[in-house]
């Protein structure tokens, strides 16, 4: 949630989503944020009783971006063009970027390239209100599951590429707390509802079983 973050952390990357004030998806975030606060974060991801799953993970698929939003914005100064030619998790894992619609065939370009692809990308669905409705009532379509999977599986790599490749720069910063934090609330939500396939965590696996063996 982005109440763990201190001050170094008001730099986006891109603007931040907001939840309109009023709505029950703010309540629902208020909530998880209560539930956040008491430091049992298997317990913070359960789908509240008598909640609308579509809309649960909806609300912290937008909180998910606004934190990944926060984290890589510490760091752009240290994913450039240059230091970061390729987009990669390690030497094992490179990402080329393609989003069906004006990129069809997957395209290799840098780090900071592909982030802003990606981040523009995922923007552009949560702004969507087919796909994300806002107001009560409105249905959500039938597809939602499958794009809501697709955006934490993109945003997983944005967390595999800070790990794998500025982890330094992260310390320095002593912004590692919040990168933890906030990886092991991502990682508990994808294995509440089983939203990532296990072969696209691979670059992070062993950081995994780490942070979920500590909380059994």
């Amino acid at each position: 949630m982005s109440f763990l973050f201190g001050s170094r952390s008001s730099k986006t990357f891109k603007p931040k989503k907001n939840i309109p004030e009023g709505s029950h998806q703010y309540e629902l975030l208020k909530h998880a944020e209560a539930t956040l606060g008491s430091g049992n974060l298997r317990q913070a991801v359960m789908l509240p009783e008598g909640e609308d799953l579509n809309e649960w993970i909806a609300v912290n698929t937008v909180d998910f971006f606004n934190q990944i939003n926060m984290l890589y914005g510490t760091i752009t100064e240290f994913c450039t063009e240059t230091s970061c030619s390729v987009m990669s998790a390690g030497p094992r894992y490179e990402y080329h970027w393609a989003d069906g619609t004006n990129i069809k065939k997957p395209i290799k370009c840098s780090a900071p390239k592909y982030i802003d692809y990606l981040m523009t990308w995922v923007q552009d669905q949560l702004d969507d209100e087919t796909l994300f409705p806002s107001k009560i009532g409105v249905p959500f379509p039938k597809n939602f599951m499958s794009v809501a999977k697709t955006i934490l599986k993109r945003l997983f790599r944005v967390y595999a590429h800070i790990y794998h490749q500025h982890f330094d720069s992260v310390m320095q910063l002593q912004e590692e707390a919040h990168l933890n934090t906030s990886f092991k609330h991502f990682i508990f939500f994808v294995q509440e509802f089983t939203l990532i396939d296990r072969r696209e965590l691979a670059p992070l696996q062993d950081l995994i079983e780490k942070l979920c063996t500590k909380d059994r």
